[in-house]
């Protein structure tokens, strides 16, 4: 039995809006945070940001921009899985839609650090006090992180369940989904908590992070198969 032609049609559309989404991510995670953020130096990293004004504003339009394509891309997973689960394919809406609030409060924090630092705002505090508060932005902003973190786990709960129930994806990248989510959680909580352990479960569980990678590549290039068995 092949697969609905509309079917693969919404699953490749499903992979592009994927790989979109994946790309503008590691822009700012693997190219602008990189050159903007010094470890365990708040005062480096305040530097870059007013060195690499222009750089560090393409990483929060960048942040903007993959929210928004998170957005229409689990829009597209809905037309997909709908017929699969529609409980499980709503729930995987409202996962990702709860999040988008955090992501532009974290944009917001990012653009009150940098007009903060050039003293475009609260003008009247002296420069040591817009760095303290500067730094305290970028330290609320670095918690908004962990937070997302966890709900970038918690949105491949659903988007598993569905892969492993659906006829045309296999199943083991339902399974793969599973074990990444739960790794996204556990960094969250690690990081959060027990942050001394963040690294050690970064390292055990980046092969598992992959599994996001791969179901892009699967819609992308392979779009849906044959409904012949499950594995």
């Amino acid at each position: 039995m092949n697969a609905n032609p509309e079917t693969k049609k919404t699953a490749r559309l499903a992979g592009l809006l994927f790989l979109l989404w994946i790309v503008s991510g590691f822009y700012d995670m693997f190219y602008v945070s990189p050159k903007i953020f010094v470890s365990g130096d708040p005062v480096a990293s305040a530097q870059n940001i007013l060195k690499y004004e222009t750089l560090f504003r393409t990483g929060i339009f960048s942040g903007l921009i993959t929210s928004t394509i998170w957005v229409l891309l689990v829009w597209v997973f809905y037309q997909l899985f709908r017929n699969v689960n529609e409980r499980y394919s709503n729930l995987l809406v409202a996962s990702v839609v709860v999040q988008v609030p955090v992501a532009f409060v974290k944009a917001g924090l990012s653009m009150a650090t940098v007009l903060t630092l050039k003293g475009e705002i609260l003008q009247s505090f002296e420069l040591a006090q817009r760095q303290d508060l500067a730094m305290a932005f970028l330290k609320i902003n670095d918690y908004s992180v962990l937070a997302l973190e966890l709900f970038w786990g918690l949105w491949l709960f659903p988007l598993a369940i569905l892969v492993y129930q659906s006829a045309f994806i296999p199943r083991f990248l339902g399974v793969w989904l599973i074990i990444n989510g739960i790794v996204y959680v556990l960094l969250s909580f690690t990081s959060i908590v027990i942050p001394g352990y963040k690294d050690i479960v970064f390292t055990v569980g980046m092969p598992a992070m992959f599994g996001e990678l791969v179901l892009m590549l699967w819609l992308l290039i392979k779009g849906t198969r044959d409904k012949r068995g499950h594995e």
